[in-house]
């Protein structure tokens, strides 16, 4: 029987389900009544879930509360911040949703568990570019589940090597495989809240316009990583151990992955050309009804009709499996809610100081927002919150003179690097407690020397492309 806070959780997961449907409806009509209907909505839902959250997400919601009141005391405007600011936030938590509802039915399929079990399988020679390479396809689909499931099969490929040395070796290659694997899809993936949250925020950028750019980001992280774990190989102490050679057919395994990915992709663009609904808001709508469909043809006929099943699945997704990423669900809100209202107060005092960034050359602007959302990582700042605070109080691509496909590249890419390093991303997070180390150790150690080789880079990359656009 459900009690207490399990009873008001589940309600909030419930009426999770009132905000994506919300957001989706405005995706589509442009409605900013809906809109607002459904930030009401998760604004309950985040004060439900603040019944069961640590002091961490408690902390964000109390600066949340500050800032309310010091745009009430200092704007006229401010209902007009307020709501932007839920929007904003809602949207985020509405897409995370939606996302989670097909990661859910992903992780229940035996043949995706296989594919990542086929990956982990690799031999040493090849295993750090089969997990990079699955750890991207899985995070198109499974967001930070993809860390999750594969880093799960990485500890279970390992457990039974006796050999200590190389098991701690072998599992570390393994995770920061996995982990720069979903990070590089943080640069390009029309999927991901780094380049939902960029593309909103600075001006003249769309997706079809920086994707090219940002697929160039992508293939230099994963093309770095594989080159940094072959030159960094460990020496063993002893000899090398011989392994039996995986001889499974890589279409076989890859199959339903690839499948899956196909069929968001064209649906995704069959939508945008039949309705002219933004990508995102395109994505929104397919992946719960693809997930709902999965979930159909997954279950049992001999445990009752499909139609039941289906039901009691998704309802238990809502009321249980939801209201386990409470704490998540609270930053995310919490992220998209203080960088959008911190933007509104913050942009005009900052204007008001004589401040004006528009003197600096536009290629340092640039190359400072490689950086910068990395290093605001390391101090707390969820990416969500640094990107929505520094980048409204940077000048237009159009008054620095460069290509917004340029300034997009840089934030995403810096966004990328610290979903490698910051201790408070749970990217990293997760990464640590699969290999029992800090987290900082993550970033500072295990992912140290990849960083600052792609910031190089990605900072050069940054700097061509203001001169060749």
């Amino acid at each position: 029987m459900i009690k207490g806070h399990e009873r008001l959780n589940a309600m909030a997961g419930l009426l999770l389900a009132v905000v994506m449907l919300g957001m989706i409806i405005f995706e589509y009509s442009g409605s900013h009544a809906i809109a607002a209907i459904a930030g009401g909505v998760a604004v309950l839902v985040v004060l439900a879930f603040c019944f069961s959250v640590s002091l961490k997400e408690l902390i964000f919601v109390i600066i949340g509360g500050v800032l309310i009141i010091w745009a009430m005391l200092t704007h006229a405007d401010w209902p007009l911040g307020l709501l932007k600011a839920t929007e904003t936030a809602t949207f985020v938590i509405a897409l995370y949703s939606a996302l989670s509802a097909l990661r859910s039915a992903a992780i229940g399929s035996p043949a995706i568990i296989e594919c990542g079990r086929f990956l982990a399988r690799q031999p040493p020679g090849r295993r750090y570019l089969a997990l990079t390479l699955g750890g991207h396809l899985f995070g198109l689909i499974l967001m930070y589940g993809s860390i999750a499931l594969l880093g799960s099969l990485a500890v279970e490929s390992t457990a039974n090597e006796t050999n200590p040395e190389i098991k701690r070796h072998r599992l570390r290659r393994m995770l920061v495989a996995i982990q720069r694997g979903f990070a590089a899809t943080l640069c390009w993936s029309p999927l991901t809240f780094s380049m939902v949250i960029t593309l909103a925020l600075v001006p003249g950028a769309s997706w079809g316009g920086v994707v090219l750019p940002c697929l160039v980001t992508t293939f230099l992280m994963i093309g770095v990583g594989w080159a940094t774990d072959t030159i960094f190989k460990p020496k063993l102490s002893g000899p090398r151990p011989s392994r039996i050679p995986e001889t499974g057919s890589w279409f076989r395994y890859l199959r339903p992955l690839i499948l899956l990915l196909a069929v968001v992709v064209s649906g995704t663009l069959i939508l945008r050309v039949a309705t002219g609904v933004e990508v995102i808001g395109a994505v929104m709508t397919l992946v719960p009804a693809i997930a709902l469909i999965w979930t159909y043809v997954q279950s049992n006929p001999t445990l009752g009709p499909r139609s039941q099943q289906t039901v009691r699945r998704a309802a238990e997704f809502l009321t249980e499996e939801l209201p386990k990423y409470r704490g998540q669900i609270v930053l995310l809100f919490m992220a998209g809610f203080i960088g959008s209202l911190g933007a509104f107060v913050l942009v005009p005092a900052v204007q008001g100081t004589g401040l004006d960034l528009t003197v600096l050359p536009p290629q340092l602007i640039v190359v400072a927002m490689v950086w910068l959302v990395p290093f605001t990582g390391q101090i707390g700042m969820n990416p969500i919150l640094a990107v929505s605070l520094l980048v409204p109080l940077l000048p237009s691509p159009e008054v620095l003179g460069i290509s917004p496909a340029a300034m997009v590249m840089a934030i995403t890419g810096g966004w990328a690097l610290s979903g490698t390093t910051s201790p408070f991303t749970a990217s990293v997070l997760l990464v640590a407690s699969f290999g029992k180390i800090p987290a900082r150790d993550v970033g500072m150690k295990w992912n140290l020397a990849y960083v600052l080789v792609m910031g190089v880079l990605m900072s050069l990359w940054a700097l061509l492309l203001t001169i060749i656009l």
